[in-house]
């Protein structure tokens, strides 16, 4: 039967009041979406703003639980933590990544007592603790998989003790979920899920997040022996393939924006949770054209943000996020 044509079909009949554009609307976005990365610095009382990153602040422990507190009266159901570590605790092995009194774990534990019902992720990688400034442990100019992987399952031990839900493992080694899963599982900590960065690229957009955990002038060289290339899709589905093969209960693509077509594949693909992490460089972008008045801020955020979930995304990592849930509520 041939489909109908003008003027029996007018496409614009279901556009023309606003509830009947809400009663089609194929794809929704809600403050449940959203996953908040926030930063998080030593002492009392402490807030600094995030040089590249407007609007962003690393906050003291403290303040951060009442952050997580206002985030969760917004209805975001979790916050990834990241920590901006002094530099004198920073050393070639990284060790101060499974102290179980480190910067992270006294995060997560002070937000669990402020808001025992907001999920915690924490991000798995050595670069906020390791001198050279990757993800993992360096030799000479080779960065180590086997032995990064060792420090990794002990760190995701040490945050997943402190009350940490997700855990995230941003690293990009080969092996690291499956040694990851069976370490939390030994430890009795079986209920602990993962979210692993399985298609992370070589990215230009990480810049403002080297700065706001202090990485940036620390790293020698780049990540392109272990973050995947821009040019590469296929590789992405293998890479997904194999961690979900080895026990991730999430997935996540990062860089979000230029990865669209990443996230689309891997959902479709996997039909996994899938989330994509719309990152530093992207918000820095939206956001210092918004405050120069070049675009209308609030209108390109959200627009931004439904498109991930056009793509396939279930959830979206964003510096966006409190913004975002207060237009979402109204």
């Amino acid at each position: 039967m041939p489909n109908p044509r003008f003027p029996a079909t007018r496409m614009r009949r279901n556009r023309r009041t606003p509830w009947l554009r809400e009663l089609v609307r194929e794809n929704v976005l809600t403050p449940a979406d959203l996953i908040w990365p926030v930063f998080v610095i030593e002492g009392a009382g402490e807030s600094e703003q995030v040089a590249s990153m407007p609007g962003v602040e690393r906050l003291s422990c403290d303040l951060l639980a009442a952050a997580a507190k206002d985030a969760r009266g917004l209805g975001i159901p979790m916050i990834a933590i990241f920590p901006f570590v002094d530099p004198s605790l920073k050393t070639p092995d990284a060790k101060e990544a499974w102290n179980p009194d480190n910067l992270v774990c006294r995060a997560v534990k002070a937000i669990k007592d402020a808001v025992p019902d907001i999920g915690v992720m924490c991000d798995v990688a050595l670069d906020p603790f390791n001198s050279d400034g990757h993800d993992g442990i360096v030799k000479g100019d080779v960065i180590l998989n086997d032995e990064t992987v060792e420090c990794l399952v002990k760190q995701s031990i040490c945050q997943a003790e402190a009350g940490c839900d997700v855990i995230a493992p941003s690293d990009m080694m080969d092996g690291r979920i499956a040694a990851i899963r069976a370490g939390l599982d030994e430890s009795n900590l079986q209920d602990v899920a993962i979210m692993s960065y399985a298609a992370k690229y070589a990215s230009g957009f990480y810049g403002p997040f080297r700065d706001a955990v202090g990485s940036g002038g620390a790293l020698k060289g780049d990540k392109k022996t272990y973050q995947m290339d821009p040019g590469n899709t296929d590789e992405a589905l293998r890479e997904v393939e194999m961690d979900i093969d080895e026990g991730a209960d999430m997935v996540m693509v990062k860089p979000g924006l230029p990865y669209l077509d990443i996230v689309r594949r891997v959902k479709d693909a996997f039909g996994m949770p899938t989330f994509a992490y719309n990152v530093s460089g992207e918000y820095a972008m939206l956001r210092g054209a918004g405050d120069a008045g070049w675009l209308h801020y609030d209108t390109v955020m959200m627009e931004m943000l439904l498109g991930f979930k056009r793509a396939g995304a279930d959830g979206v990592l964003t510096y966006h996020a409190i913004d975002a849930a207060k237009i979402l509520n109204g």
